[in-house]
C-alpha cells in the first residue's frame, strides 16, 4: 500500500513514514486527552444510514420493471456528447496558462466543490482543466468520447465505452471531482494489480490537482488501510472494500450509530467501543471499473467473513460421504439436472445410501442429513470439475472465478461444498467455518451515496442495473468507426471436430503473420489446445488461472506479429493489446472464441479485443453442439435439430444464451430477497 501526495497533511503520517513511525503517530493521538472523540473522518461512517433500499414488491415491482424499460430510451447520449464538445472548447482557454495558474484554478475549483456550491458549468470547467493537466503530464489529448464518459460518470450513471477507448483516464476526471468534495472517492476495480497500477500511473495528474491518491490490495495491513481511506481518492477492489466494510461493522459490535459511540467515548475514553479500530470513513462516492463484472456477474455470490469452527466429527463425515458417493451409479442411484446444477437421489439411491452408511454413527442416523451429505458429495463429483471450477495448488482447492478465469485463493464454497470437493480429491479436509458477517455486493454498493461506473459491455443489462441500483447506462460511441470483421459462427457436431477446425484456422492466420488471441472457457480447455498447437509446432503463450502471474506482460505482447496467445475469460481485462509494427497492414489482431459463453456480454468482451480505436481486426467463434452452453440450456430435441440442420445452430445458441441470462437474473434477484430477509431477522446483517 502506498499514498501519493503533492503536499503533506500534518494530520496524517508522512507518505514515506515507516510502520513504527505511523503507529507512533496513531498511538499518540489515542493517548492525548485532548484528542477528538473519534478518529478523523470516522464519524461519517457512523452517521450514515447503511440500510440499503428494499426491493420493490407487487405493483411497485411491476412499475419498476416498466420504468426500467422506458428509461433506456432517454436521449442521454446526445446530451453528454453535446456537453463534451463544450468541455473541449473550454480546454483551449487553459492552454496558455502557466503551471502556477493551473494550480490556482485547481484550488479555486476545489474550494467550490468542497462547499457543494458547484453547478453544471463548474463541472465542465473542472473537466477542461483536468484535460489540460492530462495533456501536460501524459503527453496526449483526451478524445471527445472520453470527456463524454467522464460526464456520464460524474452524473451518477454507467458509461459503456468500447475496449481500448481509454476508460482508465476517463475515470480520473470524476474521481478528481469526488476527491475535491472532501469525503473520499473509491475507484473500484477487479484485481489488485489494476488497483495498484492505475493509482501509480495516474498519480502525476492527481498530484498536480492537489488530490492525494492511494491504493489498497489484499496485502495491505489495517493501519495502511486506514491511511489509504483518508486519501482523497482510493483505488481498491470490490472484495477489499466490501470486506473492510464488514470488518468495521464487526469491530463496532452492537454500538454502531454515531450518538451511541459518542456517549460511550465520553463516558469512558479508555474503552473506544471499536471506533478506533475502524479503517473506513464513509461510503460517499464510488466509481466502478468493469462495472458489468462487479455489479452484475459477481452479484450472485455474497461476501462472507467467517471464523474457525473446529468439528472433527463433521470433517470425518465429508470423507465418509465421498466414499459412499463413489459407490453410487448415475441413472440408477441419482439423476443430474445440469441446467440447474442439481443432483437428486432416486428411491433406489436413498436405500443404497442407507445401506452404505449404516455402519457409521452420529449424524448418519438421521435420514435428511445423511442424504444431504451424500447428495453434496455427488454434486462435488459430477458438477464441480478440476481445471474448470477449481485447481489444486499446494495441496489446497483454489476456486477459479467462472466469469474472469482468475484464481480466488481467499474464497471457499459455502455450506460444506468446499469440504466435499476436498474429500473428493483426497486432500486434507478443512473444518467448515462459521459465518460472522455477510453482505451481497448489490446491497453494499447500493449504500454509496453516489455510484457510477464504466465498462465495455453493459447495455444488455441496463434494465436490471436500473431496477437494482437505480442508475442508467449511457452508450458512448467509439472515437473512430469500428471496422472489425466478424463472420457468423462456425458450428461443429462434436468437440473433436471443433478443435481440429481451430488448429487449422490458427495455422492459416499465423501464416499471414497476424497475431492471434484464442479465448477458452476453462483451464482444462486452454491446456488441451496448448497441447494440440505444440504438436503442430506452433509457438504460443498460455494465460489462465494457473499461469496468471505474467498476465499483463503476456497480454501487452499479444498484438505483436505472429504471436499466438491462448487465454481464459480474463483475457487481461484492463490491459491494452497494442498492434505491433506491420500488423495493421496484415489485417490486425484475430480473435477466435472456442466456445460461446453463457452471457453474450462476455463474448462481446472477448471480440472487443480486436478492432480497437479504428484498427483492423477480425473475430470468429468456432463452437460445437456438445459445448456446456448447449448441454445445460438447450433441450435434447433442440441439440438434435442443430446437429441435423447446422444452419439452425445459431438460433439454438441464442435461445440457450437467453435462457442462461434469464436464470442468472433470477439468481441475482433471489440474493436481494435473501438480503432483505437477513436484514430483518439476523442481527449481524442489520445496521443496528
Amino acid at each position: 500500500m502506498s499514498i501519493f501526495s503533492s503536499q503533506n497533511d500534518p494530520a496524517m503520517p508522512a507518505p514515506h513514514a515507516t510502520q513504527a513511525e505511523e503507529q507512533a503517530i496513531l498511538d499518540q493521538g489515542e493517548q492525548d486527552t485532548t484528542a477528538p472523540l473519534l478518529p478523523t473522518g470516522m464519524w461519517r461512517t457512523l452517521a450514515m444510514d447503511l440500510r440499503a433500499p428494499k426491493m420493490h414488491k407487487g405493483l411497485d415491482k411491476a412499475w419498476s420493471i416498466l420504468e426500467s424499460k422506458v428509461q433506456a430510451w432517454a436521449p442521454r447520449r446526445t446530451k453528454f456528447m453535446w456537453r463534451a464538445r463544450r468541455v473541449q472548447k473550454l480546454q483551449s482557454r487553459f492552454e496558455s496558462c502557466t503551471e502556477e495558474q493551473l494550480r490556482e484554478h485547481a484550488e479555486d475549483l476545489r474550494a467550490l466543490f468542497r462547499r457543494n456550491r458547484d453547478k453544471r458549468a463548474d463541472i465542465e470547467a473542472a473537466m477542461a482543466l483536468i484535460g489540460e493537466v492530462v495533456y501536460r503530464r501524459m503527453g496526449f489529448r483526451l478524445h471527445l468520447v472520453q470527456f463524454a464518459a467522464a460526464l456520464v460518470m460524474e452524473s451518477g450513471a454507467v458509461a459503456e465505452l468500447a475496449t481500448g477507448e481509454g476508460k482508465t483516464v476517463s475515470a480520473v476526471m470524476p474521481a478528481v471531482i469526488g476527491g475535491w468534495r472532501g469525503q473520499g472517492c473509491h475507484v473500484i476495480t477487479v484485481n489488485d494489480y489494476l488497483a495498484q497500477r492505475d493509482a501509480e500511473w495516474m498519480q502525476p495528474i492527481y498530484g498536480n490537482l492537489g488530490v492525494t491518491v492511494s491504493f489498497i490490495t489484499g496485502e495491505s495491513q489495517p493501519h495502511e488501510r486506514r491511511q489509504a481511506y483518508m486519501a482523497d481518492v482510493t483505488y481498491t477492489t470490490n472484495k477489499e472494500v466490501t470486506a473492510d466494510f464488514l470488518r468495521d461493522r464487526l469491530v463496532l459490535g452492537r454500538v454502531r450509530r454515531l450518538p451511541s459511540v459518542l456517549l460511550h467515548r465520553m463516558a469512558d475514553r479508555d474503552k473506544p467501543a471499536g471506533a478506533d479500530r475502524m479503517v473506513m470513513r464513509g461510503l460517499a462516492c464510488a466509481i466502478v471499473d468493469e462495472a458489468d463484472s462487479v455489479l452484475i456477474d459477481e452479484a450472485v455470490t455474497p461476501l462472507i467473513i467467517s471464523g474457525e469452527s473446529p468439528n472433527a466429527e463433521q470433517v470425518e463425515s465429508f470423507c465418509e460421504a465421498a466414499a459412499a458417493a463413489r459407490e453410487l451409479e448415475p441413472g440408477r442411484d441419482f439423476r443430474i439436472d445440469r441446467k440447474w446444477r442439481e443432483v437428486r437421489l432416486t428411491r433406489h439411491g436413498e436405500e443404497r445410501t442407507e445401506q452404505l452408511t449404516a455402519r457409521h454413527g452420529g449424524i448418519w442416523h438421521g435420514r435428511r442429513r445423511r442424504e444431504e451429505l451424500v447428495t453434496q458429495a455427488l454434486s462435488a463429483r459430477e458438477l464441480f470439475l478440476k481445471g474448470q471450477h477449481y485447481v489444486i495448488q499446494e495441496g489446497k482447492v483454489v476456486i477459479v472465478d467462472e466469469f474472469t478465469g482468475r484464481l480466488m485463493p481467499d474464497r471457499t464454497w459455502r455450506d460444506g461444498l468446499h469440504q466435499a470437493v476436498e474429500a473428493k480429491e483426497g486432500l486434507e479436509v478443512q473444518p467448515p467455518k462459521q459465518t460472522l458477517a455477510r453482505v451481497s455486493f448489490q446491497r453494499f454498493f447500493r449504500t454509496y451515496r453516489k455510484l457510477s461506473g464504466m465498462t465495455g459491455t453493459m447495455w444488455e443489462n441496463n434494465a436490471e442495473l436500473w431496477q437494482t441500483y437505480r442508475i442508467p447506462v449511457v452508450r458512448i460511441p467509439t472515437h473512430k468507426p469500428c471496422i472489425r470483421r466478424q463472420p457468423t459462427d462456425r458450428v461443429f457436431t462434436n468437440a473433436d471436430r471443433r478443435w481440429e477446425a481451430v488448429v487449422k484456422e490458427v495455422q492459416r492466420i499465423h501464416a499471414e503473420g497476424r497475431p492471434l488471441l484464442i479465448g477458452t472457457r476453462s483451464v482444462e480447455s486452454s491446456e488441451h489446445l496448448s497441447t494440440l498447437l505444440e504438436r503442430e509446432g506452433l509457438a504460443h503463450q498460455v494465460l489462465n488461472a494457473v499461469r496468471h502471474a505474467e498476465e499483463a506482460e503476456i497480454v501487452a505482447q499479444a498484438g505483436q506479429p505472429g504471436h499466438i496467445t491462448i487465454a481464459t475469460n480474463m483475457a487481461g481485462r484492463g490491459t491494452d493489446i497494442k498492434l505491433g509494427e506491420g500488423v495493421r497492414e496484415q489485417g490486425g489482431l484475430a480473435v477466435i472464441a472456442t466456445e460461446r459463453h453463457e452471457s453474450g456480454r462476455i463474448d462481446r468482451q472477448l471480440f472487443g479485443r480486436a478492432g480497437r480505436q479504428g484498427d483492423p481486426g477480425s473475430a470468429i467463434a468456432i463452437i460445437s453442439i456438445d459445448d456446456e452452453l448447449f448441454m445445460r440450456y438447450a433441450p435434447a430435441w433442440m441439440r438434435s435439430l442443430a446437429r441435423s440442420t447446422p444452419t439452425l445452430a445459431h438460433s439454438v445458441r441464442r435461445i440457450a444464451q437467453g435462457r442462461s441470462e434469464r436464470m442468472a437474473r433470477r439468481q441475482r434477484a433471489q440474493v436481494l430477497v435473501t438480503d432483505d430477509w437477513l436484514d430483518e431477522n439476523l442481527s449481524f446483517a442489520r445496521p443496528e
